[in-house]
């Protein structure tokens, strides 16, 4: 097993130091989705949710909270990101969501990519909750990331 960065020699928590490390463009891809009733689906596809536009403020919800992960994950770094890009699918129970973040810098993008997710299908809950309490979220996941020392990786299917 390779060493725990975010631990010291004591075992402490403690953030990763960055600074010598190159600035290289960096990329990482996450998805979810959210399983939900058919009426409350067709009222989001529709356009019909009593909130207003669920999909446009779930990606407006998803890029603020990419930009705010290190707010959120106590040992993130705060990353000038150059891209969030969220989009949606509907699927036959579902809307599926997939986002993918860009900058170059020092350190990766992956858990702005998984929290930008997270946050666009907490949205999608939050706004068509009175349509659908039983709605589900899961799924989320990171689906590949590129750039850095570690290089490429992407998810096995």
């Amino acid at each position: 097993m390779s060493k725990l960065t975010h631990l010291d020699e004591s075992g402490s928590a403690h953030m990763v130091d960055v600074g010598g490390k190159a600035e290289t463009r960096r990329a990482a891809v996450a998805e979810g989705r959210i399983t939900m009733s058919p009426m409350a689906l067709e009222a989001v596809r529709n356009g019909n949710a009593p909130k207003g536009d669920v999909l446009a403020t779930a990606r407006i919800a998803g890029i603020m909270a990419a930009k705010k992960t290190s707010d959120l994950i106590p040992l993130c770094h705060p990353l000038p990101i150059s891209s969030v890009d969220i989009d949606f699918r509907f699927l036959d129970d579902a809307i599926f969501a997939r986002t993918e973040v860009r900058l170059t810098g020092k350190t990766g993008v992956e858990m702005e990519a998984l929290t930008a997710t997270s946050a666009a299908l907490l949205t999608i809950y939050d706004m068509a909750k009175a349509l659908d309490k039983t709605m589900v979220i899961g799924g989320v996941r990171l689906l590949e990331k590129s750039g850095g020392k570690s290089g490429d990786w992407k998810a096995q299917e």
